[in-house]
């Protein structure tokens, strides 16, 4: 078990260890359909190939990212939540161009299979500032782990070159909700942005209550963001149509 899936694991059962009597659980799934809108990468940035896997390959099959949280509240306006937010993209077709990539050049005409990954996991505590009948507004910060790799492969000639980055980001985070006497309206997200680079990960939507105890969510959702480092140039947009279920605990 990797150091990434132990430290997840250790924020989820610190989130359930907590009394149920001073607080409120909650376990969230969300899934649907991603759509890049661009995956601009230059490895190394001082000396590699620009190329968009967006623009330059084919997507490879249909991208559903499954995410999963878990959440308390307690003393009604804090909440603390771990997020567990996978993303694996795979594309292949012919180099329009010699790409240089890390130590190695990949030929114009090669056939490339491509991998794009970006998986987070993070821990959120937000504090709910405004609390009405209707509305809510709530802000925090998020730790944020990056999990990203870039992988190029000429199966052909058997040559397979890889990057992989794994870093702490802080992020802030903004809820907003207006509630329709059960449903609600709600805008969730985390972001920054610095000279080095940026994050953002933002979403619109609905909640909809199916009983005591369960609601339907769905809405939109935008990841965008990258890195402008000495090692790496990497922005990328992706747009996802999601749906999920929230169960409170």
């Amino acid at each position: 078990m990797s150091m990434k899936t132990i430290s997840l694991f250790i924020c989820f059962l610190c989130i359930f260890c907590l009394p149920k009597a001073y607080g409120q659980f909650a376990l969230e799934v969300e899934s649907g359909v991603a759509f890049q809108a661009s995956n601009e990468i230059r490895i190394f940035n001082n000396q590699g190939t620009l190329f968009d896997f967006k623009k330059d390959f084919d997507l490879q099959g249909p991208v559903i990212p499954i995410r999963a949280r878990a959440s308390f509240t307690f003393n009604e306006k804090n909440h603390i939540s771990a997020l567990w937010a996978p993303l694996q993209i795979k594309y292949q077709g012919v180099a329009p161009r010699n790409i240089q990539f890390q130590d190695a050049q990949f030929a114009n005409g090669k056939f490339i299979n491509g991998l794009y990954r970006f998986n987070s996991y993070r821990l959120t505590y937000r504090r709910d500032v405004v609390q009405t009948d209707k509305w809510t507004l709530g802000v925090g910060l998020t730790g944020k782990i990056r999990d990203a790799s870039v992988q190029l492969e000429d199966e052909q000639a058997g040559r397979v070159e890889r990057n992989d980055n794994v870093g702490f980001v802080p992020l802030l985070h903004l809820y907003a909700a207006y509630d329709f006497g059960g449903a609600a309206v709600y805008f969730e997200g985390d972001g920054l942005a610095a000279k080095q680079g940026r994050a953002f990960d933002l979403f619109l939507g609905t909640r909809i209550p199916l009983g005591e105890r369960l609601a339907v969510k769905a809405g939109y959702r935008v990841l965008e963001g990258g890195t402008d480092s000495d090692e790496v140039y990497n922005f990328s947009w992706v747009n996802y149509a999601v749906a999920g279920l929230i169960f409170q605990l």
